[in-house]
């Protein structure tokens, strides 16, 4: 009931949204009124304020030229503005576009929204996130659970298999945040028994909350030898405590995941022992390719694995690495 509540106020708001635009690039605007003959994707994103959906971005527009349609990206300005997003798609709804690709934020709000996408007949395709509703006919996506279950195993030979750890997770809520934690603890659990999971705190991507939860769980936990962050921000907010208390590279061994300037820089000083990268830039031109197919009358692959790695000092440089990492 709750969802459906909050879509009646979306409603409402939307004309509100359509001028606010969120954070959407202001090229958006013009890109979307241009040539009407090309077919039109609607993309929204669950942020802008991370390199990685730069990134996303950047291979959707990429495949987007490639194929002649038209794509507009747009997202909150951060990943806890639910109720944003939720009026940038009930906006893009409206504009009655050739398509929709779209990462959800919360799995069941946007559960109305997409009862109202099919019935305008509006195919939707899914990217980074899903929504719980079957009417999305396909998710270009990282296996999560295997990555975080990767990071588990990088964690564990870092620390020698034996030591205290800790979680900045991003989400609760949205399915990569769940995956990314619970692949990492599973993997721990099952093949580590002498690695505790001593705390799971979440700082929803934001690099300052997630610094004040690492040097608390720092501060509680004299004995921690290693900390997880979730995502971009997790990891930045991990990095930045560190920094702040003035450890030593390697005092504790910090496993990031996604790309990033920041992240990159952290690894090559070796406060960052590594971490996992999607490929965002893969991302998005699969979700554009899944549109594009949906809206030619094609059946597109149900779940589409963009593919993850791990990457550190020695690798990132070797060219299937390189190629993965944004700034």
């Amino acid at each position: 009931m709750k969802a459906r509540k909050r879509v009646v106020a979306i409603a409402v708001a939307t004309a509100v949204a359509l001028l606010l635009g969120g954070c959407a690039s202001a090229d958006n605007a013009a890109e979307a009124g241009s040539d009407s003959t090309k077919p039109y994707i609607a993309m929204i994103s669950k942020g802008f304020q991370h390199q990685f959906w730069q990134a996303v971005k950047s291979g959707a527009e990429t495949r987007a030229a490639e194929l002649g349609v038209r794509v507009t990206f747009e997202g909150p300005a951060s990943e806890t503005e639910v109720d944003s997003q939720l009026q940038m798609l009930q906006a893009a709804i409206d504009k009655k576009p050739d398509a929709i690709a779209y990462a959800a934020l919360d799995p069941k709000a946007c559960i109305p929204l997409m009862d109202a996408a099919k019935a305008a007949n509006i195919p939707v395709v899914e990217f980074d996130a899903g929504c719980d509703s079957d009417v999305p006919v396909s998710i270009s996506k990282t296996d999560s659970l295997a990555a975080g279950a990767l990071a588990a195993d990088n964690m564990a030979r870092l620390l020698g298999d034996k030591g205290e750890v800790g979680i900045v997770g991003h989400s609760q809520i949205n399915s990569t945040g769940v995956e990314r934690r619970d692949g990492f603890v599973k993997q721990i659990e099952a093949k580590y028994p002498n690695i505790t999971i001593v705390d799971i705190q979440y700082g929803d991507g934001d690099h300052l909350k997630s610094a004040d939860i690492a040097k608390a769980m720092i501060a509680a936990h004299p004995d921690l030898k290693g900390l997880y962050g979730t995502n971009e921000g997790s990891a930045v907010g991990i990095v930045n405590a560190v920094g702040e208390l003035g450890l030593a590279p390697g005092d504790l061994k910090i496993i990031g995941f996604d790309s990033g300037q920041a992240q990159m820089d952290a690894i090559k000083s070796g406060l960052m022992s590594g971490a996992i990268t999607q490929n965002p830039i893969g991302i998005g031109e699969q979700s554009v390719q899944a549109a594009f197919d949906a809206i030619q009358g094609k059946t597109p692959e149900k779940i589409i694995d963009t593919g993850f790695f791990w990457y550190d000092s020695s690798n990132m440089t070797d060219a299937n690495i390189a190629a993965v990492l944004y700034k």
